[in-house]
């Protein structure tokens, strides 16, 4: 895939990658039990991706505004250290975050699929929406995933990072299979 250079240019300078999580992470649906526990369904694609981007040394945060101890599990098997939930103030926790982490804004990508991350994509040197994300949040998107979110969207951001970054012929050589064209 062809990127543009300005796309290629910001893709590179990311060191952390800022997740939502209904409608990103999950397709946005929410089950609740009998009991009022509340269940989510996880992507494992977009864990494995997730992984290797840990592993080649770009940072993960995850900033929602809903609480849910299915998400709490989810990251700390993933590994993913910087969870922050119920959160009103989206863009007052993420420019916290880049302050303690040393980043810019410019270092930082925003994954985001509805109004709550608009801020913080306006902000993001790099702001990407899902496929399926609402109409507003496609137009302040610098790329727009194929799939939508909660089906591979952010298997597809990470996969694009570590493209730009020069870091995923590496990696797929580690599993035993060639990169083709």
């Amino acid at each position: 895939m062809s990127i543009d250079p300005e796309l290629a240019q910001r893709l590179e300078a990311v060191r952390i990658l800022v997740l939502d999580v209904d409608g990103v992470l999950t397709t946005g649906a929410i089950t609740y039990g009998d009991d009022g526990s509340e269940t989510k369904s996880f992507n494992v694609k977009d864990g494995l991706g997730l992984r290797l981007l840990m592993d080649s040394g770009v940072g993960v945060a995850v900033i929602t505004g809903r609480r849910s101890e299915a998400l709490a599990h989810r990251c700390r098997d993933m590994g993913i250290a910087i969870v922050r939930q119920a959160i009103k103030d989206k863009a007052g926790v993420f420019q916290t975050i880049l302050e303690q982490n040393g980043l810019s804004v410019d270092q930082a990508a925003v994954v985001g699929d509805d109004l709550p991350e608009l801020s913080l994509m306006r902000r993001a040197g790099l702001a990407v929406a899902v496929a399926d994300a609402h109409p507003l949040v496609q137009q302040a998107a610098h790329w727009v995933t194929p799939a939508p979110g909660g089906c591979g969207a952010v298997r597809q951001v990470c996969e694009l990072i570590l493209q730009a970054q020069g870091a995923w012929d590496r990696i797929v050589s580690r599993y035993g299979a060639g990169v083709s064209g």
